[in-house]
């Protein structure tokens, strides 16, 4: 099997700063175009059906909005273990009904979390019903952007060199 990165946006476009991971994976999809080795996903506001995905991939990059204890528009990235425990520590968070944390508990039982994952959080201003995002979360776009395209960069890099796929439960 080839190297396949899933790009995964996760949140609500109907809440504001809420949407800014589809709107930001969107716009990702545009940029990388159509690539054999990349699926651009939108997630939702996550379910339990994401396992799926998620087990086909060999890499993982989710961009949402997370609670960042920062200035709203703040972009913080977080790969590999630092990432799962970035995911432990913020368990209540999220405003999604599955979180990411239940599903990287799923992956683990079935031996399908990707080495190589990591996620791009942006510190919301409002979560409050409205469909454009806030000044300052449209702001860090151009940052969600680089960050992302250097993030897929070593991933692709990493992913290529010979190496298990999987990441097992200890």
């Amino acid at each position: 099997m080839g190297m396949k990165i899933l790009v995964l946006g996760i949140g609500n476009t109907l809440l504001a700063d809420e949407g800014v991971g589809i709107v930001a994976m969107n716009e990702l999809a545009t940029r990388f175009g159509a690539r054999e080795d990349m699926e651009f996903l939108d997630g939702g506001t996550l379910s339990f059906t994401l396992a799926v995905p998620i087990s086909e991939c060999t890499a993982l990059l989710v961009i949402d909005a997370a609670e960042l204890g920062a200035t709203p528009g703040t972009v913080r990235s977080f790969e590999g273990e630092e990432m799962d425990c970035f995911l432990g520590a913020n368990r209540k968070s999220s405003v999604h009904e599955v979180g990411l944390l239940d599903l990287r508990s799923i992956s683990l039982l079935t031996g399908h979390w990707p080495v190589h994952r990591a996620l791009i959080g942006i510190q919301p201003a409002f979560t409050g019903w409205g469909e454009a995002l806030t000044p300052a979360v449209a702001a860090a776009l151009p940052e969600v952007y680089d960050t992302a395209a250097e993030i897929i960069g070593r991933i692709a890099s990493h992913a290529s060199a010979p190496q298990n796929r999987l990441t097992r439960a200890n």
